[in-house]
């Protein structure tokens, strides 16, 4: 499908925090008139403070205000918005409003209704990638969910093995079986957190890799035919299930096995007629360096600036070109991979109570210093409201270096200097 061209001069932001913030100042960059919407908590956020225009969602609740799909699509309409950009989280992988954008005719930056939706259902994409000979996890991915039939396909894929939830995300639903005797309580324990979580109790199967690497690539493809990929990142420092610290490229991979991983994700990205950015997530078993293809992110990742300092690419300005219906600038050839960089996230938790979201005011934040290799996304300022409504990230420290040694000593030193408190 091709769309066509237009001059995008209008953007509507349907979310807030950093990466509202980020979308925002690749859109001033480009002379694009942007429109943020924001809750009652969020009255004197950045994100309001640097839109050229700010509508209120009232309430204070996600589902009252940043999942409002119709206020935000009323409020695209009265303030004459040609596109919307949903960020990550809240709508940004919900098939009802991209297919409501697409038949309002508001410019989603992202992929198709159809695109987000095929790859939504886990069981439903890793049929379509067997039949792309892209390599999947052996296991059990079909819509029968009678629990004998369950724990006989248990039995042949073998223990230790995972139980998914279909529609699962964010480790919700997803529970790892050691032994047989665990199986019938452990699928229990994961339909209900499914169905609770997701309104869907279906869950998948599959053969549990020990110690694995949790490596993603980053893909973007145009209505021209064009897909490239931005090589992969490494997010295997991970806590319930979360991920908290990310590099790219991933360390110790050989050239020919990141250019195996790309033309991979290329391929997955082709399968489903993929257009605009998104991420190849796979497993990696780190002793024989085989993956299987997990799953893919329909946006923009929450770690894409790693893969914006190693390639010096602007993953938001690709989007919106993307979305207005311009070719890539750049083909696969003209891409270059350059030097290291490390991302870690800010979260406001408390370390004396299990790491539990905190909330509070921001007393006192006093990031390190920016500069070409260092940057601070964030949407708080000092004084600002960490609410118990929403995530509680506040920001990403991102740093890149000309070699993974330099980048790391660099994010520590940047870590050491970074100072929040509530």
């Amino acid at each position: 499908m091709t769309v066509a061209t237009c001059v995008l001069d209008s953007l509507l932001i349907a979310n807030r925090g950093e990466i509202a913030c980020r979308i925002l100042r690749t859109a001033k960059k480009l002379g694009i008139r942007v429109v943020s919407v924001y809750s009652d908590i969020d009255t004197h956020a950045l994100h309001v403070k640097l839109a050229d225009e700010a509508y209120r969602l009232e309430g204070v609740t996600s589902l009252d205000t940043y999942l409002n799909q119709t206020k935000i699509l009323e409020i695209a309409r009265d303030a004459k918005c040609q596109a919307i950009h949903p960020g990550y989280g809240f709508l940004s992988e919900n098939v009802e409003f991209a297919r409501a954008c697409e038949q309002n005719g508001v410019l989603f930056v992202g992929p198709s209704s159809e695109a987000i939706r095929t790859m939504g259902i886990k069981s439903t994409s890793k049929e379509i990638m067997l039949k792309a000979g892209v390599p999947v996890i052996p296991g059990y991915h079909g819509n029968e969910q009678d629990q004998q039939f369950l724990r006989d396909q248990a039995e042949q894929i073998g223990y230790p093995l995972m139980i998914k939830a279909v529609r699962g995300g964010g480790g919700k639903g997803m529970r790892i079986v050691s032994s047989s005797s665990a199986f019938q309580s452990q699928l229990e324990s994961a339909q209900r957190e499914s169905a609770s979580s997701f309104n869907d109790s279906q869950v998948l199967l599959e053969r549990f890799i020990p110690n694995p690497r949790h490596v993603e690539v980053q893909i973007i493809g145009d209505h021209h035919g064009n897909t490239v990929y931005l090589y992969e990142r490494d997010c295997s420092v991970q806590r319930r299930h979360q991920k908290i610290i990310e590099e790219a490229p991933a360390p110790g991979i050989s050239a020919e096995l990141r250019t195996q991983l790309g033309n991979t994700g290329v391929r997955v990205a082709r399968a489903v007629n993929y257009h605009n950015a998104g991420t190849v997530e796979f497993i990696m078993d780190r002793t024989t360096e085989e993956f299987y293809f997990m799953e893919m992110n329909t946006r923009l990742q929450v770690e894409h600036p790693i893969s914006e300092m190693i390639t010096g690419v602007d993953l938001v300005q690709w989007q919106l070109m993307v979305a207005s219906g311009q070719k890539l600038p750049l083909t696969q050839e003209e891409l270059q991979l350059k030097g290291h960089a490390f991302e870690t996230r800010i979260y406001a938790e408390n370390p004396y109570e299990n790491f539990m979201p905190g909330a509070g005011t921001l007393t006192h934040l006093q990031p390190p210093q920016p500069s070409d290799s260092v940057r601070i996304e964030t949407g708080v300022q000092e004084g600002d409201e960490v609410s118990v409504h929403y995530d509680p990230m506040i920001s990403k420290l991102v740093v890149w270096d000309e070699n993974r040694t330099l980048a790391l000593n660099k994010m520590k030193q940047a870590l050491s200097q970074y100072q929040v408190g509530h």
